[in-house]
C-alpha cells in the first residue's frame, strides 16, 4: 500500500462528507472538500512519479477516486436544490455519466473483440474532465457568492459542449481501432523469413 494509493483511498473517503455538506447546505465546506480532495489527487500523482512509488493497484484506484468524486458532484448539484438557487441542469449530469459509462463499455468491446487493453485518454477528454472539474468549482462558488452564477452557467454550458464533443471523438476513435489493428498486423514482419 504505497502513499499514493493511501491518498486515492483518503479521497474516496471524502466523498460521503462532501455529500453531507451539500445536502446540509453548506456550499463553502463542500468547496473546501473539493479542493482538498483536487489537492490529494495532484499531490498522489506527483509522489509516484517523483518518488517511483507508481503500481498496478493505483492505475485502477486513482482515477476510480476521482470518477466516483466527479460523479457524486454532478448528481447531488443537480438533483439537490440550494439556498443559493445555482443547480447544474439534469441533463448536463447525465452527460457526463453517460459519457464517462461509454468510454468504459467502449474500452470493455475493444477489449473483448480485438484484444486491445489500453485505451489512452485523448487530448479533448482531458480538456473535457478539466471542464467538468471547474464547472462544479464555480456551481459550489455561486451557491456561497451570487456574484459567480453567471460564470458557472457558461461553464455548465461549456461542460455540456466539450462532454458531447470528447463522447463523440472516443466514438469514432474506436470505430477506427479494428482497422487500424488490422493495419499493423498486416505491416508486421514475418517472423519465419
Amino acid at each position: 500500500m504505497t502513499i499514493p494509493n493511501l491518498l486515492s483511498i483518503f479521497r474516496m473517503g471524502l466523498i460521503p462528507l462532501f455529500i453531507i455538506t451539500l445536502v446540509d447546505d453548506h456550499p463553502t465546506r463542500a468547496l473546501a472538500i473539493f479542493l482538498v480532495a483536487g489537492l490529494t489527487d495532484a499531490l498522489d500523482g506527483f509522489i509516484a512519479r517523483f518518488w517511483n512509488q507508481q503500481s498496478h493497484l493505483g492505475t485502477y484506484l486513482d482515477p476510480m477516486a476521482d470518477k466516483l468524486l466527479l460523479v457524486s458532484a454532478y448528481v447531488m448539484l443537480a438533483i439537490h436544490p440550494s439556498a443559493g438557487g445555482l443547480t447544474i441542469p439534469v441533463w448536463v449530469s447525465i452527460l457526463v455519466i453517460a459519457r464517462d459509462v461509454l468510454i468504459v463499455v467502449v474500452s470493455l468491446v475493444l477489449y473483448l473483440a480485438i484484444h486491445i487493453t489500453t485505451f489512452q485518454p485523448a487530448a479533448i477528454g482531458k480538456v473535457s474532465t478539466a471542464v467538468q472539474l471547474v464547472t462544479v468549482v464555480l456551481v459550489l462558488l455561486a451557491r456561497g457568492w451570487p456574484a459567480f452564477e453567471t460564470v458557472a452557467v457558461v461553464g455548465i454550458y461549456a461542460t455540456a459542449l466539450f462532454t458531447i464533443s470528447s463522447g463523440l471523438f472516443y466514438i469514432y476513435r474506436a470505430s477506427r481501432m479494428p482497422e487500424e489493428r488490422a493495419q499493423m498486423t498486416s505491416r508486421a514482419p514475418d517472423g519465419g523469413s
